[in-house]
């Protein structure tokens, strides 16, 4: 059928390309004129360019103009003129399409056309790479043609400072690694001062080796983690003051609501048993928290009641079903209050401080495009998850490389030994061979075998990114074995060596299929560029685990009823099919895992839009007076809602509002019963939000409108990062308990949405009663600071994993065993990796 509809109305990928073609036509037409313009005319062309697109010209209209100025630069700085397909390249990437080109088609180049382009704008374009050593190989040798057409080039370092930053952010064009483009976007929402922040509005993302960031990497969210200003020991001694306190003498308690607060009394009784002058300076906006958590936990949470104890654990009672909620902590520190109170273990000191996966942070750039030699495979993950389409772009020189069918043995041992036989046997001929491994263990078994044989090799195992680069651009040449795991030197060309060509180009060698016909694509794809000569072959056993999982026993039994030897292999285009069938079902297993991690984080990602958004408007605003007093408002309403909800005012419980509204927002005694009685809901809040606002007001004449302008941003901004931190933390407890409410028949993922949403909307009630409490309450100093909730050398990032060394493992090592190389992950899933 697909055939069919094919023929009547073509490849849509040859259409396309066929499309784009017409334009290089254009492009191609202009050349003879670039080439005559001297270097002066030619770099004149970027002010002329962005002159245009400033009276409104599109930059579709420039782009024929843009890519031929792009062309000529090139061949002036680098000594390079763009292939008419890598003119096609470009123009995919500017549709904000993924450009799938294979290895020695110049991506890294292709990438200058609609770089240029777009940074024409003034927006800044991003360019990511896999590491800093790809970012700063790129920049430098790319920021030739760059800085010959007056454009700024920046690179974006682990590890650099904030000026340092700010001026690489700042630039047309910027490179660095997605991880590093990722954090800075959580940091930046985690800065005190606008000047702080180093990223400008994310525009337009290049993202080489793409399939590498957003598929591979993509299953590890960013995590920045610190230790807040939480330590156990104040949960305890909170604790331990507040079952001294009297209640209604020291305390209130509104139970309706869950509200506690310390009366006139009790705040002095703090301040002696602290030893602080005033409980509602800023400066111990900690203090009071938990005093208040350890008031909530004694006075309004019951044991077998609200919560049980369980093993030293605290758990949560659904009030409605009256089931344990299992994964689920309070927020705010109230779960840690209650522990303290039950005398158990207080968890979670360490907390996430913020997170965000790769799939959301660069679906927020404004347009995305990549490029890779290695993704229609998962061309349905890139459109679904990315908005991605795939273009594959012709090769400039028709592809010679010979791709020999897979050769399947009994064991581990004979195919391994039939891999150094071939690798022997073809260094004799002087023909270079590179040999590919899917971990470090195999490519050290496999050089150990070689030093037996005496054959000189390298072996890399993509850790140290600038001499494997160097080293792996070198494994054309002749009589060249190079061992590599499948990600050392990614990105780097291998050019034959003299007289290779005649003895059939670089030899590659696979020794396992990956689970991942991708991976295995990209080894393929080191031979045979540019019209070179090569060939490929890979070596399986029916002990690998991709074999095991397509039923290898059969194939097994089928070798012993024949009477096969270890040695002797079974080469069959039947089993490759088999193979290829069996990585299509773990591809798209892989897809559907990551599909879950990423729908779980939408309900994060949704929270997390909102509160960077208003964080970001407080940072950016001089005065946000408006953006408080619609805070205070809602804390007005909840509390009169909730005494006055019934039918018959009599029953009104105006006395508990008073109370409330004068321990939170007036003074004491200052709001009374009688000025509440007579009136209608609409109007009791109305009165109390009036006297708020008298009382709001005289503190700023008596102060001065400047001081408490910035008063307002210390509160806010301390209040905001310190409630959403501990709601990322409940949500992580949340998400890593909620599959087992699959036993109870509920879609885990529902209600992982209902109750974030729920517990969202205490956050936001929470920072508001916070906000207005302090803003209300609190005594205002002069030369005030912003603080961070978190010290700032106790935050980490998981941007940095323990290096594996090459390890040697024993037979003895279970797979479900801690990996001996210190990771403590199983080894499964780390060396025992298949």
């Amino acid at each position: 059928m697909l055939g069919l509809v094919k023929k009547i109305f073509g490849d849509v990928n040859e259409r396309d390309v066929k499309r784009l073609m017409k334009t290089v036509e254009v492009i191609n037409g202009l050349e003879p004129d670039f080439v005559s313009l001297t270097d002066e005319e030619l770099q004149a062309k970027t002010v002329e360019f962005r002159a245009r697109l400033e009276k409104g010209e599109t930059l579709e209209e420039i782009l024929p103009e843009a890519f031929a100025t792009v062309r000529e630069a090139s061949k002036r700085t680098l000594g390079m003129r763009h292939f008419d397909v890598q003119l096609v390249g470009g123009m995919a990437l500017h549709e904000g399409r993924i450009s799938e080109m294979k290895t020695g088609e110049g991506k890294t180049l292709v990438g200058t056309l609609p770089v240029y382009l777009n940074a024409l704008l003034g927006k800044g374009v991003h360019v990511v790479t896999v590491n800093d050593y790809l970012a700063q190989r790129d920049s430098a040798q790319m920021g030739q043609i760059y800085n010959f057409l007056g454009m700024t080039v920046g690179v974006n370092l682990n590890g650099m400072d904030h000026n340092d930053k700010q001026a690489a952010y700042a630039c047309d064009i910027t490179y660095g690694t997605n991880n590093e483009f990722g954090f800075d976007y959580l940091r930046d929402n985690m800065v005190l001062y606008k000047e702080q922040m180093v990223q400008r509005p994310l525009y337009f993302c290049i993202i080489d080796e793409v399939d590498s960031i957003l598929i591979d990497e993509a299953r590890t969210p960013l995590i920045i983690s610190g230790q807040a200003e939480k330590s156990t020991e104040l949960y305890y001694a909170a604790d331990r003051f507040v079952k001294k306190l009297t209640a209604e003498e020291d305390y209130t308690v509104d139970i309706k609501v869950k509200s506690v607060a310390l009366t006139e009394k009790g705040v002095a009784v703090a301040e002696r048993a602290f030893g602080i002058e005033n409980l509602y300076d800023h400066s111990h906006v900690t203090l009071n928290h938990h005093i208040v958590q350890a008031l909530k936990a004694n006075a309004i949470m019951r044991r077998d009641v609200d919560y049980v104890v369980n093993e030293d654990e605290v758990m949560i009672v659904d009030e409605f079903t009256g089931r344990l909620m299992q994964g689920r902590r309070y927020s705010d520190g109230l779960h840690q209050a209650i522990e303290a109170k039950e005398e158990i273990e207080v968890q979670n000191e360490s907390m996430t401080l913020a997170t965000i996966t790769f799939q959301n942070y660069f679906r927020m750039y404004r347009k995305l495009g990549g490029m890779t030699g290695t993704a229609k495979t998962e061309e349905e993950e890139f459109k679904k998850i990315y908005g991605l389409e795939v273009l594959q772009v012709p090769t400039n020189k028709p592809n010679q490389r010979v791709d020999m069918p897979d050769v399947v043995y009994k064991s581990e041992n004979g195919k391994f030994n039939a891999v150094v036989a071939e690798i022997v046997e073809r260094h004799k001929k002087n023909q270079p061979v590179l040999v590919g491994t899917v971990s470090i263990e195999n490519s050290e078994r496999v050089s150990e075998m070689l030093k037996r044989k005496g054959v000189r090799h390298q072996v890399l195992n993509a850790k140290h990114h600038a001499a494997e680069a160097e080293i792996i651009s070198y494994a054309g040449q002749p009589g060249t074995v190079t061992i590599a795991t499948n990600m050392a030197g990614r990105g780097t060309d291998i050019v034959l060596g003299e007289g290779v060509t005649d003895l059939g180009g670089l030899h590659i060698i696979g020794t396992e299929r990956h689970e991942s016909r991708r991976i295995d694509n990209q080894l393929r794809g080191r031979a045979g560029r540019q019209g070179d000569p090569g060939s490929t072959q890979f070596y399986l056993s029916l002990g690998d685990e991709l074999m095991k999982r397509f039923g290898a026993d059969n194939v097994l039994n089928m070798m012993d009823r024949l009477g096969f030897e270890e040695d002797q292999p079974i080469e069959s285009r039947m089993i490759t099919k088999a193979v290829e069938s069996a990585q299509k079902r773990v591809e798209g297993n892989n897809f559907d895992i990551r599909k879950v991690v990423l729908q779980y984080d939408d309900v994060m990602n949704q929270q997390r839009e909102i509160i960077y958004k208003q964080r970001r408007e407080i940072l950016e605003s001089d005065n946000i007076k408006d953006i408080v007093v619609e805070m205070i408002k809602p804390v007005v309403e909840r509390i009169v809602n909730a005494h006055c909800s019934d039918d018959i005012p009599e029953n009104w419980e105006l006395q508990e509002v008073a109370d409330y509204v004068n321990s939170k927002l007036l003074e004491e005694d200052s709001l009374t019963r009688d000025d509440l009685w007579g009136k209608e809901v609409e109007e009791i809040i109305e009165f109390i939000f009036g006297r708020v606002l008298e009382k709001y007001a005289a503190r700023e004449e008596r102060l001065g409108a400047e001081l408490v302008r910035e008063f307002e941003k210390v509160i806010v901004l301390r209040s905001v990062d310190s409630k959403w931190m501990d709601h990322i933390d409940a949500m992580d407890q949340l998400r890593q308990g909620i599959h087992l409410r699959a036993y109870g028949g509920t879609d885990p993922l529902r209600e992982y949405q209902f109750e974030g949403f729920e517990m969202f909307n205490a956050m936001t009630a929470n920072i508001q009663e916070e906000v207005a409490t302090y803003i209300m309450k609190a005594h205002i100093e002069a030369n005030q600071e912003r603080q961070s909730v978190v010290e700032e050398d106790k935050i980490s990032t998981n941007a940095e994993p323990a290096e594996k060394r090459p390890v040697h493992v024993e037979s003895t090592v279970g797979r479900n065993d801690p990996c001996p190389c210190g990771s403590g992950k199983k080894y499964k899933n780390c060396h025992g990796q298949a």
